[in-house]
C-alpha cells in the first residue's frame, strides 16, 4: 500500500466514524443488562471521592484512557495536539491511534515528542498493528514507535475482520502470536494488546499473557463497527455486502469484560467499545475493569478543541464520581464491591483482580 493511500484510508476512517450513522454497530454493549442497587443513605462527600488510580507507575486522577482513534491523517496532528492537552488538563491516560504511516512514510504527521512535551505527565502509549510485527522491520517499527513519542506502554490492535473486509488488507495473520511474544522481550516498556471493537475471547487473552502481555483491552462490540466503516469504503456493491454482514460481529464489551476477568483475575484490563457515559463506566469497573476507554465518543470534540474534550471527559468523570456515591462507594475499590443486579435480578459476584 503506498503512503497517499494509507493517508487516504485514515482521512476516509475519521470522516466515517465522525458521522455515527455510517459507523455504529448493530450490536449492543450490555450494560443496560445491568443495574446497580441504589443507596439511598450514602454517607459520603460527592467531593471527596476518590477516583484515582496507578496506570503504569503513575498516578491517574481518575479510570478513564482517552483511546486510540486516529492515525496517519494530517488534520490527526491538531487532534492529538487538543487530545494530548486535555489529558494533561485532566490527568487522565492517552493512547494515540495507529502510527503505521508515520512509520513507513516520511511525515510524522505530529505523533513526535512534542506530545511528550505537552502531556509529560500521563501515561501515553503508542500503537502499532498486530500485521505490521510479522514484517522484517516489524521489531524496528515499534522500538520506533515507542521512542518517537516517549511513550509509557506500547498498544498492539488486533483487528482480523477490519483487514479481512478491507480492499488490499492484511489477509496473512500465521505467526502473530509469536510475533507479539517477541516484542514483549524485545521492547523495554510493557505491551499492551486490544481488538478494535469485535472483542477479545478468554482464550486469546490468555495465550496473549502467557506470552508476556501485560495488559488487555478487551474492546468489545457495541461502539464503532470497523466492519461497517469499511462497507462505507468499499469499491463495489459485492464489497460493501460482505462487508455488512459483518456490521453487528463481536462480543459485546460488557460479556467481554466479564468473560476475561473470570479467567484472568490478576491481569489488568482495559474496557472499551461503546462506553456512552459514566454510568457505562462505573459499570465496566464492577465487572471487572481497570480503566475505561473512550475513542469515537470524544472525536468530534477532538477536531474542535482541547477545552471541548475537557469538558466532554468532565461530564463522564462527574458521572462516575455520581455513581460511586449512589453506591455508596467512597472510591474505585469499594466501587468494585457495590451491589450490581443482572436482568433477572440477580446480584453478581465481585470480580477479582
Amino acid at each position: 500500500m503506498t503512503d497517499d493511500s494509507m493517508v487516504k484510508r485514515k482521512n476516509d476512517h475519521l470522516d466515517i466514524v465522525l458521522d455515527a450513522r455510517r459507523a455504529n454497530t448493530s450490536t449492543l454493549t450490555g450494560f443496560a443488562d445491568y443495574r446497580f442497587v441504589h443507596c439511598a443513605l450514602p454517607q459520603l462527600h460527592l467531593d471527596d471521592i476518590d477516583l484515582s488510580t496507578r496506570f503504569f507507575h503513575k498516578t491517574v486522577n481518575a479510570p478513564m484512557l482517552i483511546s486510540s482513534m486516529t492515525g496517519g491523517a494530517e488534520r490527526a496532528k491538531t487532534i492529538n495536539h487538543h487530545l494530548a492537552e486535555a489529558a494533561q488538563h485532566l490527568g487522565i491516560a492517552l493512547a494515540i491511534g495507529s502510527q503505521r504511516v508515520a512509520l513507513q512514510s516520511g511525515s510524522d504527521h505530529g505523533l513526535t515528542k512534542q506530545l511528550r512535551r505537552i502531556a509529560p505527565d500521563i501515561p501515553l502509549l503508542g500503537n502499532i498493528g498486530a500485521g505490521q510485527l510479522r514484517e522484517p522491520q516489524g521489531i524496528d517499527w515499534a522500538r520506533r514507535a515507542v521512542e518517537m513519542i516517549e511513550a509509557d506502554a506500547l498498544i498492539v490492535h488486533l483487528n482480523p475482520l477490519q483487514e479481512a473486509v478491507q480492499q488490499g488488507g492484511d489477509r496473512d495473520w500465521r505467526g502473530v502470536l509469536q510475533a507479539i511474544g517477541t516484542l514483549v522481550t524485545s521492547l523495554e516498556v510493557p505491551v499492551v494488546v486490544k481488538e478494535v471493537g469485535a472483542g477479545i475471547s478468554p482464550e486469546v487473552a490468555r495465550a496473549l499473557v502467557e506470552e508476556g502481555v501485560a495488559m488487555i483491552d478487551v474492546a468489545g462490540a457495541g461502539g464503532t463497527s470497523w466492519a461497517a466503516v469499511e462497507a462505507e469504503r468499499a469499491i463495489n456493491e459485492t464489497q460493501r455486502r460482505v462487508a455488512m454482514a459483518f456490521a453487528g460481529w463481536g462480543t459485546p464489551t460488557a460479556q467481554a469484560i466479564r468473560a476475561v476477568r473470570q479467567t484472568l483475575p490478576e491481569t489488568p484490563l482495559i474496557a472499551s467499545g461503546g462506553i456512552r457515559d459514566g454510568v457505562d463506566a462505573a459499570k465496566a469497573i464492577r465487572l471487572g475493569a481497570d480503566l475505561v476507554g473512550q475513542a469515537a465518543a470524544v472525536l468530534e470534540s477532538a477536531t474542535e478543541s482541547s477545552q471541548a474534550v475537557i469538558e466532554h471527559f468532565e461530564v463522564v468523570i462527574q458521572q462516575l464520581r455520581i455513581a460511586c456515591f449512589c453506591t455508596g462507594s467512597a472510591d474505585l475499590h469499594a466501587l468494585r464491591a457495590a451491589v450490581l443486579l443482572d436482568d433477572r435480578g440477580v446480584p453478581l459476584e465481585a470480580p477479582h483482580g
